[in-house]
């Protein structure tokens, strides 16, 4: 699939446009930054991950909001994943999501 970039610059991501695509990646916690017991899932290495639900999104998601019920205390790299970056735009598209104009 072919991402048109400059398409991607044109567009605004905003929280209430956001659909929250980069809540159904794997997500690995590799520091403390005080995800609540119930949301660690181990991972066949043993290391630590977001828990994902069956239907393949974090369970800190709020299904209704679609935000993130524990963004104080969420991995440091959802904390890096930023909103309208370009990282966050190529999600959308493979997501199968419109770009926002």
């Amino acid at each position: 699939m072919t991402i048109d970039t400059g398409e991607m610059a044109k567009t605004a991501v905003t929280c209430s446009s956001c659909r929250a695509c980069c809540c159904r990646l794997e997500v690995m916690i590799i520091t403390d930054t005080g995800v609540p017991e119930e949301h660690i899932a181990i991972d066949e290495w043993g290391g630590e991950t977001m828990l994902r639900l069956d239907d393949g999104w974090c369970s800190a998601l709020n299904r209704e909001s679609l935000m993130c019920s524990i963004y104080e205390n969420r991995p440091w790299i959802c904390r890096e994943f930023e909103l309208g970056s370009h990282e966050c735009h190529t999600e959308r598209s493979l997501g199968g999501i419109t770009p926002i104009s």
